[in-house]
């Protein structure tokens, strides 16, 4: 019947919170087991930013010098107006004082450091491929989780485990199991992002963020350094943008040209071209912002949820990833404290349910990008000759400094951990 021991923990999704939460069991001593819908590995998706309290969590599982060789260390942030005039720029990372950077990489990079370190401690039999979850059962002695193949459909033998900890996303099965009435959130905002082969902005170490969701949003940074040898980035752009009657973009097909480039068509500046950079992309994909509600509860008996599949958030302020590791150490921790895996599951929800939830409510609210917001209306969303006309900036920092505290990566909090 099993494929797995009844001793071992469960890990239903091979992403980034799966990937680290399997090292964080794998480094204090606790058996696991990962269980991955893909029949394949494949490097996917676009750009990510880790700040400094995803890099601690990483440092931790001894995997940053093997991210620092392949990702952008970011120097510092700007913030423009969509005519491209600067509004408010700070540090990041290193350079505002942090003991750990803030790097900006391909996801993919991201994903295959954690996965080739989960194959070289853990062994590739501790990696399971082409596992759908379907369900979940429990009893006094443990769990079984039904699976099938998700290259044919077909039903694939299921395994008995201790407990089962849910990392299959923003979509995940078993959450689903306990919510089954839940939908996502969408409050009108659609993406889309892209890749562009590209000079450096700036001195390519720098994060911007342009207009605003009302009228326009691009988040720029890079993530891959000289790709040619000969200086060309590849630089990762998001864009945004609010409508009250826009249909949700499908995050199944690839993005359009056509639906992105007339938003953002006369930002022309004299330090980047944005029409530009959308349209000699690489790639572009769509997605719409969505998250979901905050919930009373993530563990159910022998199952929980975590990243993701717990809390999923609007991707703002790159703390979603950050929110995850953060999760994965937890648990971690908490099962190798206890005797009884229920009870620490427990300490594990009781830790991070309200924390997250926080997060997840200022990221619909008050995200980092609202001094672009306070700028537009302060100025009535046109140029200005002195800002200091309208807003300090010190108040602006202020902005800035509230969104950090409030998500845990104030210097304070990341350095003394």
């Amino acid at each position: 019947m099993s494929e797995s021991s009844a001793r071992d923990v469960a890990i239903i999704g091979g992403g980034i919170a799966g990937l680290a939460l399997a090292l964080n069991l794998h480094a204090r001593g606790l058996p696991c087991r990962i269980y991955e819908a893909a029949p394949e590995f494949k490097e996917l998706g676009v750009g990510i930013t880790l700040l400094p309290h995803a890099m601690r969590e990483l440092a931790a599982l001894g995997v940053d010098g093997a991210l620092k060789a392949v990702a952008i260390e970011n120097r510092e942030s700007r913030f423009f107006n969509r005519f491209g005039q600067l509004i408010y720029s700070e540090p990041r990372g290193r350079f505002a004082g942090y003991r750990l950077p803030e790097l900006g990489i391909h996801r993919a990079q991201l994903h295959r450091i954690l996965h080739d370190a989960v194959i070289a401690r853990l062994g590739g039999d501790h990696v399971v491929l082409d596992r759908k979850c379907t369900g979940v059962e429990q009893d006094d002695g443990g769990i079984t989780l039904r699976f099938q193949a998700a290259s044919s459909g077909a039903v694939a033998p299921a395994v008995r485990a201790r407990i089962a900890v849910a990392c299959d996303g923003i979509n995940s099965t078993l959450r689903r199991q306990f919510y089954p009435q839940e939908e996502l959130a969408y409050a009108g905002i659609n993406t889309w992002r892209g890749v562009t082969r590209h000079k450096p902005v700036f001195d390519g170490r720098t994060y911007m963020r342009i207009g605003s969701i009302r009228t326009g949003k691009m988040v720029i940074y890079p993530i891959v350094d000289d790709l040619d040898g000969q200086g060309l980035q590849l630089i990762n752009w998001v864009a945004e943008l609010h409508s009250e009657t826009a249909a949700k973009n499908d995050w199944n097909k690839p993005g359009k040209l056509e639906d992105v480039l007339p938003i953002f068509r006369d930002w022309t500046f004299d330090w980047l071209d944005v029409a530009a950079l959308i349209r000699d992309a690489d790639m572009i994909l769509e997605y719409p912002m969505v998250d979901r509600d905050p919930v009373q509860r993530w563990t159910f008996g022998r199952v929980t949820l975590a990243g993701d599949a717990a809390h999923p958030m609007y991707p703002r302020g790159s703390n979603g990833s950050a929110q995850a590791l953060i999760d994965v150490r937890v648990l971690a921790e908490a099962l190798k404290a206890a005797d009884d895996p229920i009870a620490a599951l427990k300490a594990y929800e009781s830790a991070r349910l309200e924390p997250t939830a926080r997060i997840v409510r200022m990221n619909r609210e008050s995200p980092p990008d609202v001094i672009n917001i306070k700028v537009e209306e302060l100025t009535g969303d046109r140029p200005f000759t002195n800002l200091d006309d309208f807003i300090s900036q010190d108040e602006l920092r202020a902005l800035s400094d509230r969104y950090k505290a409030v998500a845990g990566f104030g210097v304070t909090d990341v350095n003394s951990r």
